[in-house]
């Protein structure tokens, strides 16, 4: 898997754990319906690391907390090189 991808298979399960929206992560970030889509849809080939942040930080957790799962172990990733 992507990185793209596991960044957002760890958000939707975080979504998921809280309960929330991805409509209302998008009120709480300021990031619009299209580049969210666009991150969790797996459509961009990069996300920048402000709307990552961003998100992280709504979703009330540490970037060590969110980095720290199974989704995010290098045996796990391709990483293009």
């Amino acid at each position: 898997m992507t990185l793209n991808q596991a960044f957002a298979i760890r958000v939707r399960e975080i979504l998921k754990e809280k309960k929330m929206t991805q409509y209302r992560l998008e009120q709480e970030t300021g990031i619009y319906h299209s580049t969210m889509t666009s991150i969790l849809g797996n459509k961009t080939k990069a996300s920048n690391f402000k709307n990552i942040a961003l998100i992280i930080r709504e979703l009330g957790l540490s970037m060590t907390d969110f980095f720290d799962s199974p989704v995010f172990e290098f045996e796990n990733i391709e990483i293009d090189e």
